[in-house]
């Protein structure tokens, strides 16, 4: 343990300020993604605002999906179509997870050689395969919609299926933003020294954001780092390396995620204002 936190001084206060950066322009873009998926527009620097502080709380929550609850919430105290919004967070995060799957199972066929007849080597198949079903079961045969609550959400979906050019202006963006992150690792990987290359982050980065979206544990803690030492083993990186590397990650998204709190500060005080 001491390694790796002589490793992590090592990465440098810039360095993390430098990633921090990085992460908060993904969340400026997730939120421009975030309107295009809505029917009832809000501005962006309010969506802004709720995706900070979804962040912020995400660190704390199980798994790394618990944000979309808190923005959510914040967003129905000001919607005029409650099922609506709901189902834009939810879109906003499917097609975020859409484009994870696309860049890892596109990535995956000239990544074997990092797996070296591995096990491991069938999880990006077999999280995208999962994937892809599960889509065709929720959307395809919408056995959600014997659900009432549901029944809304179908009737959202239906309408931004025609709606091509808006699916995929967002589809591309959540490439972007997918990229910024796989970005994100590698300044530093490269700071700490380790060979690690875009390619292999791109099959590696979709089956850690998978194993760690389950709520296991807070923030997926414990489990995205198991997954990085499994994965970057793979590559003869140590686990104490791989172990830095996974809570730097973390550690640089908290750092970014902080203005959240000023902004569910502003949120809260806000709302006491407009109580009678």
């Amino acid at each position: 343990m001491a390694h790796v936190a002589r490793m992590l001084q090592n990465i440098g206060l810039p360095s993390f300020l430098s990633v921090s950066a990085v992460y908060i322009i993904s969340q400026v873009l997730s939120s421009v993604r975030w309107r295009t998926l809505m029917l009832e527009k809000f501005p962006v620097m309010k969506l802004f605002s709720l995706y900070m502080i979804g962040a912020f709380f995400s660190t704390f929550l199980p798994g790394l999906i618990g944000g979309d609850a808190i923005r959510a919430y914040y967003l129905n105290k000001d919607a005029k179509k409650i099922s609506a919004t709901l189902a834009s967070v939810f879109m906003d995060r499917y097609i975020g997870f859409v484009s994870l799957m696309l860049i890892g199972i596109v990535a995956y066929p000239f990544s074997l050689g990092s797996f070296s007849g591995s096990p491991y080597r069938w999880l990006m198949p077999g999280i995208f395969a999962s994937f892809v079903l599960a889509s065709i079961f929720f959307f395809g045969l919408q056995l959600g919609k014997r659900f009432r609550v549901m029944t809304e959400f179908y009737d959202y979906f239906s309408v931004l299926r025609r709606q091509k050019g808006t699916l995929a202006s967002a589809l591309a963006s959540s490439i972007i933003i997918q990229f910024l992150n796989f970005f994100m690792v590698i300044i530093l990987a490269w700071r700490m020294e380790l060979q690690v290359s875009l390619l292999q982050l791109a099959v590696f980065l979709p089956i850690v954001v998978t194993i760690s979206s389950l709520p296991i544990s807070i923030s997926g803690l414990g489990v995205r780092e198991g997954a990085f030492v499994i994965l970057l083993g793979l590559i003869n990186i140590r686990p104490e390396a791989a172990t830095s590397l996974s809570l730097s990650w973390f550690f640089s998204v908290f750092i970014g995620s902080l203005p959240g709190l000023v902004f569910y500060f502003s949120h809260e005080k806000d709302l006491k204002v407009d109580q009678p």
